[in-house]
Order: C-alpha cells, then structure tokens, then sequence
C-alpha cells in the first residue's frame, strides 16, 4: 500500500505543530469520467490521423509516447514529493520553535501535499492511458527504465522494474516498489509460428496456462523478463487484463553473455512458488535445471504450441 504523506508524518514527532488540510484536493483535478472521455477522443483521432499513411508503421511507437507524456509527469511529481519530504524531516529534526524555522516547515508540507495529489492525478491518467494502448495493441504499456507505480491502486496492476523489487525487498521497506503476494517466474523465448491459427493457439495455451497457476497461487505477482516482443509480452497482457502484479528482470547487458543467466538467479532468488516454462534457449533450459535443484516446482510448456512435453511435465493441477 502506498504510505501517503499524511502517514508519513504521523510517525514523526512534529512537537506541537498542526497540520493543516492540503491546499488542493481531488476536486481541483479533472474528473475520471472527463479523463477518460478527452483521453479516448484524442487517442481515436490520432490512430485516424496516421492510418493509412506512412506512418501507420509507427502507430504503436507513438502510443507508447502519448501514455509516456503522462508517466513522465508523474515522476517529476513523485521526485518532488520526496525532495519536499525529505525537507519536512530535516526541518522537524532541527526545530528551534521559531517562527522562521515554523513557516518554512508549513511551505514545505504544503509542497509535498500539491506534489502527491498531482502525482496522484497524473498516474491515473497514465493508467487510463495505459489501458487505451493495451486495448490497442494487445500488449502492456512498459517504461523503457523505470518501474510502472500505481500509488493510488494499491498495487493490484503494479508493473515494477525488477532492481527496485529487490532494493525494496533488501531494505524491508514495503512502499510501492514491492508488491505483496507470491512470486512465479516466467520464462520462455521468442517464437515463430507457421500461421496465424498456430500463433494463437499458442498464445491461448500462455493464457490458460497462467489461469490455472492463479488459482493454484491466487496472490501471486508475475515474474518475467519484461520482453515487449517475445512470450514474455503475451504473459504480461494477461497480468494487465487480470490485475497481477508483475516485477520485471531486464538483462543487464553490461555483463555480455552472462546476462542472461545472473537474470535467472535474480528471479530465482525471490524462492517462487512455480517456474512456468515455455520454449526458450539454453539460458532458459538452465533456469528449469536450477529450479529443479532448488526443489521450485516446474510448469513445463516447451511441447509443441505450448503444450506440456510427453515426459517430464509438472501442473499446477
């Protein structure tokens, strides 16, 4: 749960000194329904601007950029919200009672109160934004470095960046860069299919797949290797569309040929209930081969479309 900054403050020792109410509040923001009515328009029209021109191949670059303009906003808010909050707390720590050192706590309370009800505003709108581009292209919006937070949802759709996962985790520190529940890797490579039908059939078999383990694990967060263009894209449009929080393991590719296999013991290390196994190469035949070590149940898929092989398949059945 996001630990406002009202909560924040309730822990420190203010010695007297009265919070007032935010100087804004929901109502000096746009309504939901306004939101979604202005954001729709606009997303339709501009699909009907590119269509049919050349620059219908970019459609889906300028999607993500349309729900970026919102994100990025928002982390401007949320990197003031902590700057002013870390203000608040320097400022309590050396109160002196005086007046000066009293109406510059006040400015910075009422800096970080505006900072979280933008920030607050500015992720709802990329959220709906966010839905608009999965609607659109079958696929969960992603940040290109940073971890999708969604402080006013409680974190049922959090898509999360896999080093802030651990850093949270490290420091015990349950904020919005954790979320709560139990972890199941992922896993599987990028696949071509012969026809539209077997495509299918296999991404239905990725869905059905993830359905069974849900009711199997029905706190389970997501863990997968964030790839927008492999099994790993059909896996975090399901998450989206059933409200799993997801944390993702980029490579690291500063490590070369390594990278792939510090990533299976990152997520490895997170103890998941099951490794879910679709076809993949030798970094992934490895993952399974150190699950199994570990003694983390296996969902075998790497039969054909999907399908669990004759010998050797685990289900969550």
């Amino acid at each position: 749960m996001h630990a406002s900054f009202a909560d924040q403050l309730a822990g420190l020792d203010l010695a007297g000194f009265s919070i007032g109410p935010a100087p804004v509040s929901s109502s000096d923001f746009p309504v939901r329904e306004a939101v979604v009515q202005t954001l729709e328009a606009v997303w339709s029209d501009l699909f009907a601007l590119v269509s049919g021109t050349a620059l219908e191949a970019d459609a889906e670059d300028l999607g993500w950029a349309f729900v970026n303009l919102f994100h990025r906003s928002a982390e401007r808010k949320s990197t003031a919200l902590d700057r002013a909050t870390d203000e608040v707390r320097a400022l309590v720590a050396t109160a002196d009672g005086s007046e000066i050192h009293t109406h510059e706590l006040e400015t910075q309370v009422e800096r970080a109160q505006c900072a979280e009800a933008a920030m607050l505003a500015l992720e709802e709108m990329r959220e709906i934004a966010a839905s608009l581009y999965l609607n659109e292209f079958g696929s969960s919006w992603k940040p290109v470095s940073s971890s999708r937070f969604n402080h006013g949802a409680m974190l049922t759709s959090a898509l999360v960046e896999g080093r802030d996962f651990l850093r949270a985790r490290a420091e015990a520190k349950r904020r919005a860069a954790m979320p709560e529940g139990t972890p199941v890797v992922f896993a599987g490579g990028r696949t071509r299919h012969p026809s539209e039908a077997d495509a299918l059939t296999f991404a239905n078999n990725v869905w059905a797949t993830l359905d069974k383990v849900r009711d199997r694990v029905p706190d389970m967060v997501l863990i997968h290797g964030g790839d927008t263009k492999g099994v790993d894209r059909l896996a975090s449009s399901w998450a989206e569309r059933r409200n799993i929080p997801q944390v993702t393991f980029s490579l690291d590719m500063r490590l070369g040929a390594r990278a792939g296999f510090r990533r299976n013991e990152r997520m490895l290390s997170l103890d998941p209930r099951y490794v879910v196994a679709f076809p993949g190469n030798g970094v992934l035949e490895r993952l399974v081969i150190e699950a199994k070590t570990r003694r983390i149940t296996v969902v075998d898929r790497r039969g054909p479309l999907g399908t669990s092989p004759k010998t050797g398949a685990h289900s969550p059945n």
